[in-house]
């Protein structure tokens, strides 16, 4: 099951299968497309992803599902079908955040890093675990962790199947925020909620790269124009006036 939650702006995606430690089955997979679709049409400017409860974020694929596939055909079509789904969290418009509530290992880690941002709870453990089974990252990990921590790291991480701590893991650059577990709910939500909003989506797309400065400044003047500008600048006004 999995939960969507809409609210000003904001999305969490919330993998809600606790008694599987949150892992990844093809159901899931069906249904998480369908909730990206949603999260797409909502408008929404900000996407977090979580999971239930407070042992995994997502345990990586469902075992007891997945090991029913045997052939190199279905092997290669379930890689494809998970590394989709992580690529649309990677390339939502807006800001993604990863809100790390448990432990993160194997494909969890995968979709861990597939988010702009990772924040995770004191306490939780994160690694690519999938040599430990004789295979390899295949939802897009390997590429994102080597982007993210460089190749020497990553293939220490991934190739080595380390498990680190939320400390170590914001040491390495693979986590960017760890809260107290009494604090992560609230904290991951408060920042998710401030970049919930159209100026932090397009200094989103500006860190891409994917746009020169004619098209920056062109997306500044958009903001400088609208509406939303107007009444936070009468604020600054009001207050001014007041003091």
């Amino acid at each position: 099951m999995i939960d969507l939650e809409l609210e000003a702006g904001l999305a969490v995606v919330t993998i809600n299968r606790p008694e599987a430690r949150n892992a990844i089955s093809r159901d899931t997979m069906d249904e998480l497309e369908k909730v990206l679709d949603a999260v797409d049409s909502s408008g929404a400017h900000a996407l977090a992803i979580t999971g239930a409860g407070e042992r995994a974020f997502i345990s990586g694929g469902d075992l007891k599902e997945l090991a029913a596939i045997r052939t190199f055909e279905g092997a290669v079509d379930m890689a494809l079908r998970m590394r989709g789904l992580c690529d649309r969290i990677a390339n939502f418009p807006g800001p993604t955040i990863a809100a790390v509530n448990g432990h993160a290992l194997g494909g969890g880690a995968e979709v861990a890093v597939a988010a702009d941002i990772r924040i995770a709870a004191e306490g939780i453990q994160i690694g690519f675990t999938q040599v430990m089974l004789a295979i390899m990252p295949a939802w897009g990990g390997s590429e994102r962790l080597a982007a993210m921590v460089g190749k020497g790291k990553a293939l220490m991480l991934a190739g080595g199947g380390l498990v680190v701590d939320a400390p170590e893991a914001a040491r390495l650059g693979l986590v960017d925020k760890v809260l107290p577990r009494a604090e992560f709910d609230a904290g991951w939500r408060a920042i998710a909620r401030s970049l919930a909003h159209q100026p932090a989506v397009e200094i989103k797309r500006i860190m891409s790269g994917a746009t020169t400065a004619q098209e920056a400044a062109e997306a500044f003047g958009r903001l400088w124009v609208a509406d939303e500008h107007w009444a936070e600048v009468d604020k600054v006004f009001s207050r001014m006036k007041n003091k």
